[in-house]
C-alpha cells in the first residue's frame, strides 16, 4: 500500500499536479504520524496496511464533512478543491460495499462471533472491522448491526 501511494506521489511530481501532489503528501504525512506513534508504544514496525486504510478512510470522511461545510457557506471553490481530495483518497481505498452487501456482511458477522444479544455488538463490530476496513462506513454500519441484534 505505502509503495503504492509512494509511487503516486513521484508521479504526481513528474505530472506537476499541484492538488494530487499535496494530497498525496498529506496522506504519507498522516501515514508517517502512525508509525511515529506505534514505534512509541513499542512497536518495531510502522501503520499496517488495514491501518492505512483506516487512515485514508477517516481522511476521505473528512474532506466530505469540509465539503458539506463549505457549500453551506457558499464557498463552492473551497468544496470543490475537498471534492479533488477525496478522489485522489479513494483511489487507494477499495470499491465500498452496497446496502445488500453490508447486511450480508453483518449477518456473517453476528454468526461468525455467536452474538445473541446488543452486548454481544462489539464482537460483531471487531469481525467488520477486521474483514473490511475501508470497504464500508462503520458509523452507518452500527445501527444496522444493533437492529439485527435487537430483532433476534
Amino acid at each position: 500500500m505505502r509503495d503504492k501511494i509512494n509511487a503516486a506521489l513521484k508521479q504526481a511530481m513528474r505530472d506537476k499536479a499541484a492538488i494530487r501532489l499535496s494530497t498525496l503528501r498529506l496522506v504519507n504525512a498522516a501515514i508517517k504520524d502512525r508509525d511515529i506513534a506505534a514505534r512509541s508504544n513499542g512497536g518495531d514496525e510502522g501503520a499496517s496496511d488495514a491501518e492505512v486504510l483506516a487512515i485514508l478512510g477517516k481522511m476521505s470522511k473528512q474532506r466530505m464533512e469540509s465539503a458539506r461545510a463549505y457549500e453551506e457557506g457558499g464557498r463552492l471553490d473551497l468544496a470543490e478543491r475537498e471534492r479533488e481530495e477525496i478522489g485522489v483518497i479513494e483511489e487507494f481505498l477499495p470499491r465500498q460495499l452496497n446496502e445488500d452487501e453490508v447486511a450480508n456482511a453483518v449477518t456473517a458477522a453476528i454468526k461468525a462471533s455467536g452474538a445473541e444479544s446488543i452486548r454481544d455488538m462489539g464482537k460483531v463490530m471487531g469481525i467488520l472491522k477486521e474483514q473490511y476496513t475501508g470497504q464500508m462506513d462503520f458509523g452507518a454500519v452500527g445501527p444496522v448491526v444493533k437492529d439485527k441484534l435487537c430483532a433476534n
